[in-house]
């Protein structure tokens, strides 16, 4: 699926490939990942955010203009704050495509796994692949938690006045210790040759039933999702580190061969893993 951020920083169906850095029409070139155009920094969030907050980051666009940017699943989910408003970004189990105007400004707060449900109040799995604006969700109460924000073109006062505003918001709710510790289990990864799903039911002691349910709500997709997605994720760690061979970060990261590695990668990116390293790194 593919979205274009409108002027108000709604998202909306892409339904013409063009964007306004290109004002004749000119064809829009090939999407890149979001890491490889403009400038991106991430940080700690405030102290009090940190209970539900991992992060913030600011993502500003090129001025001359960037090509379309594909946000890869990466198993995170954030609080975005672009053209005035918030939105939900996320959970993603696909590559999204997005058009950003030239110079555009893009800040995140980044969830912790599995906080995000309780915060919002909403099960993940409604929010599956969408760029959804908070007023949607909230009506009143998020556009007077955007009235709130101040504006400026300092970048720095700019999170730090989203933060203030976010923390106003938080709830006193209970971390979900159980999904916490059911995303730690999956990014370690299973010990040899046990099934995923049965290995999480014993060391979490729940039913099959109650597990697929708690991680719609927490995730938005099942266990086998967010292995694939963390799995992926760890490959990508992994090639960044190391100038091993493709094969070699391959098993490694988890995967049973290269070739079950470029499936994946297909699956969540588009692209190979060579094409995703070049783009990323220009070599």
């Amino acid at each position: 699926m593919q979205i274009v951020v409108s002027s108000d920083g709604r998202a909306q169906p892409l339904r013409r490939r063009f964007t306004a850095a290109n004002p004749k029409g000119s064809e829009m070139s090939d999407p890149v990942p979001a890491q490889a155009t403009g400038t991106f920094q991430q940080r700690p969030v405030s102290a009090r955010l940190r209970g539900t907050f991992a992060s913030v980051w600011v993502h500003r666009m090129d001025p001359a203009g960037s090509p379309p940017i594909v946000v890869m699943p990466d198993a995170t989910i954030d609080l975005q704050w672009i053209g005035g408003s918030f939105r939900i970004a996320g959970p993603d189990k696909e590559p999204q495509t997005e058009v950003l105007a030239a110079d555009e400004v893009v800040i995140g707060l980044r969830f912790h796994p599995a906080t995000a449900a309780a915060w919002l109040g909403v099960p993940q799995i409604e929010l599956v692949g969408q760029r959804l604006s908070l007023d949607d969700l909230w009506g009143a109460r998020a556009r007077r938690l955007a009235s709130r924000v101040r504006a400026s073109d300092n970048l720095e006062d700019l999170a730090c006045s989203l933060q203030q505003v976010v923390a106003e918001e938080m709830a006193s709710d209970a971390p979900d210790v159980p999904m916490q510790a059911a995303y730690r289990l999956i990014e370690r990864g299973p010990p040899p040759d046990a099934p995923l799903v049965p290995w999480l039911m014993r060391a979490l002691e729940m039913s099959e039933r109650t597990l697929r349910r708690r991680f719609d709500e927490s995730f938005g997709y099942g266990p086998k999702t967010l292995e694939r997605i963390l799995r992926y994720q760890r490959f990508l760690r992994l090639s960044n580190q190391s100038n091993s061979a493709t094969a070699i970060l391959a098993a490694e990261a988890g995967y049973s061969d290269q070739a079950h590695l470029v499936r994946e990668s297909r699956r969540l990116t588009g692209s190979t893993p060579r094409q995703i390293h070049h783009l990323l790194h220009g070599e």
